[in-house]
């Protein structure tokens, strides 16, 4: 795939670390990885997370934004799920996720969702458990060393590092508004590329 095919530039995606995986390989991450390093870290292949982004905005895309929640227990995601609820309207758990949200409407924080997206299945695995009980499609971002049961849509990521996640969402943002035709090009984007990047 050419620099030019790539939804932002290649050096971007390297300079986010998104490509480096962990030491720890599962059968279901392998088509995903490209190499092993020397240390033992697992190179995931840009082109495949490429694809992988642009399908789970497409994906996302056929939904309302009040529909859609993204969540991470892990602190590293925060940031880009905030992000992306801002410029898309979307619903956003970051923390601990209370069981019972997606399924019981006798709750106070009843949440109806008719999808969800996981920035990893397995500190997430609550919520992915109630999504499943519902039938509520899941999108994961899921890391080298993540098992995949259950999930519908794999986003395979650095899912653990900052810059990494912020990328992802801003990726998905923007290529949510694109397709909804919400803004015409990427210089109508509410919050910056920087913005979602930067280390505050």
């Amino acid at each position: 795939m050419a620099e030019e095919d790539l939804l932002i530039a290649n050096d971007v995606y390297l300079k986010s670390g998104m490509h480096i995986g962990t030491k720890f390989k599962t059968k279901d991450m392998e088509k995903f990885i490209y190499k092993t390093r020397v240390d033992g870290l697992s190179v995931m292949n840009v082109k495949l997370i490429d694809e992988r982004i642009r399908v789970a905005a497409n994906l996302l895309s056929s939904y309302n934004p009040e529909d859609i929640m993204v969540l991470s227990r892990r602190e590293n995601g925060w940031k880009g799920i905030k992000l992306f609820s801002k410029c898309t309207g979307a619903k956003a758990f970051a923390g601990r996720y209370p069981p019972g949200i997606l399924t019981n409407a006798n709750l106070e924080n009843y949440t109806e969702t008719k999808i969800l997206v996981v920035t990893d299945a397995w500190p997430d695995r609550n919520a992915v458990l109630d999504a499943l009980k519902v039938g509520i499609p899941v999108i994961a971002l899921s890391d080298t060393n993540n098992q995949t049961n259950g999930l519908d849509l794999i986003v395979p990521c650095n899912n653990k590092g900052k810059k990494s996640l912020s990328l992802v969402f801003y990726l998905l943002a923007r290529e949510y508004l694109l397709k909804k035709d919400i803004i015409q090009s990427e210089e109508n984007m509410p919050i910056k590329l920087d913005d979602f990047l930067s280390d505050d």
